[in-house]
């Protein structure tokens, strides 16, 4: 008689979730998944796809002004917010549907509910609109993501965060976004796309802390062309409700807002998890800590994805839950590697990178040297854009291999991932020479910097 419920217990429905349970599931593992909103989780329900989307809607704003540049006549071009909102969640709607059938088609059993561990083989489930109850498994891996991370201060519960951002049910006339990652300057694009008089406030120089400084840079000036205000080497101190929202920085300044988006970050969902009872060792952000097969201190319990605060990226969730239920079930004891893993930020114009910047590779001791290819795109040539595109190559001189690469311009994150296996596979400044480029394009000016 089998001591335990199941095999695998995974709290979370999320992509990386979802995909632990499924190949774990194909193994012949009995498997239950514990979620207690929908199937889908944070990138497909409130993250990466929704966003996608409303950036998709609000780029048409700036390729009109491009279709007049090349004589087309637009005479009555105008978005409509609401419309789109129902649009976008009918499509949320569908992929959700999708995830729950993967979950069940799999042979999982779906549990409605919010998990919390009471002890290293027991997960107790709550619903409201059912009985609590514990169930059991031999393994138990959690996959709960992330949450938004608001910054203490006066008056911070009149923000809203990212997910009631991309709900509203109408657009504000104003907005000011606090922070400088890639959700506020996501977020910026959108609504300034939208026709939003959009203010993006953070305490550095410039957007987009840890990537290369020169893009940096780049980006922050970009930004500012499309017409977004930057308030920058400021933070909020104090909010207060007024006929508008009234916010003082920290630089004295006061000035009147229709909504604040607070985008300072995200941190590990973990708080309601039971970790602490059970001596689970987390980090000082609340992240779950693990070793390479994803194991936390308790060896019956994983953790995979945002919950371990490592590299925060859907596909490296996937990858890990993948990876976990081929050793721990299907006898292929492989691992992920965390080496030249490509992201990008679709920013508007977009960036995406792979690889290191010039100053990690100086920071590793590294000898290195640095090719750089800053053009006008050709569509700008008629359009009368000025907006230029940036490409980088960062390459070993010790052995030619190219290290890392960079660029900020339109079709970035499509470009680089092509890059970026190329990259993984090693190839070298020469490979890069070697190759023949495709005319006209962007991307050939990575195979032509000399």
């Amino acid at each position: 008689m089998n001591k335990f419920d199941y095999d695998l217990i995974v709290i979370g429905a999320g992509s990386g979730g979802t995909r632990t349970a499924r190949i774990a599931a194909g193994y012949g593992a009995k498997t239950a998944v514990i979620e207690g909103d929908r199937p889908g989780g944070t990138c497909v329900l409130r993250g990466c796809v929704p966003k996608k989307l409303l950036i998709y809607g609000s780029e048409f704003s700036k390729q009109v002004e491009d279709a007049q540049g090349y004589s087309w006549d637009i005479a009555d071009f105008k978005s409509n917010w609401s419309e789109l909102i129902i649009k976008k969640n009918k499509e949320l709607n569908r992929l959700h549907e999708i995830y729950k059938s993967l979950i069940i088609n799999a042979g999982c059993d779906l549990i409605s509910g919010w998990g919390k561990i009471i002890s290293e083989n027991e997960v107790l489930v709550t619903n409201k609109n059912i009985k609590d109850k514990i169930i059991s498994a031999k393994k138990i891996m959690i996959a709960v993501g992330g949450k938004s991370n608001f910054p203490k201060f006066s008056g911070n519960n009149f923000m809203i965060n990212s997910d009631y951002a991309l709900d509203l049910k109408k657009l504000p006339k104003s907005i000011l976004i606090y922070g400088s990652g890639y959700i506020a300057v996501e977020f910026a694009g959108i609504f300034n796309g939208f026709g939003v008089e959009t203010n993006l406030v953070f305490r550095a120089d410039y957007v987009l802390k840890g990537f290369d400084l020169e893009i940096r840079k780049k980006l922050t000036e970009q930004l500012r062309k499309r017409g977004i205000k930057i308030l920058s080497n400021t933070t909020i101190e104090k909010i207060e409700k007024k006929d508008k929202l009234l916010v003082q920085f920290s630089d004295y300044k006061k000035l009147n807002f229709h909504e604040v988006m607070g985008a300072t970050g995200r941190m590990p969902n973990t708080e309601k998890l039971g970790l602490k009872k059970i001596g689970i060792n987390v980090g000082e952000r609340g992240n779950i800590i693990v070793n390479k097969f994803n194991q936390t201190n308790v060896k019956s319990i994983y953790a995979i994805g945002d919950v371990t605060d490592r590299i925060n990226l859907t596909p490296v969730a996937i990858a890990e839950g993948h990876a976990f239920s081929d050793r721990e079930f299907g006898n292929i004891v492989r691992f992920i590697s965390y080496d030249n893993v490509p992201s990008a930020v679709f920013s508007q114009p977009p960036l995406s990178v792979v690889g290191l910047t010039l100053d990690e590779a100086k920071n590793l001791k590294l000898d290195v040297r640095e090719y750089i290819s800053e053009f006008n795109p050709l569509k700008n040539t008629i359009s009368g854009k000025q907006e230029k595109t940036l490409m980088k190559l960062i390459v070993d001189n010790n052995d030619d291999k190219v290290l890392g690469a960079h660029m900020l311009g339109d079709y970035a994150p499509e470009i680089i991932q092509g890059i970026a296996i190329a990259i993984k596979a090693g190839a070298k400044k020469s490979d890069f020479d070697t190759t023949i480029g495709i005319h006209p394009t962007a991307a050939e000016e990575f195979v032509t910097m000399r």
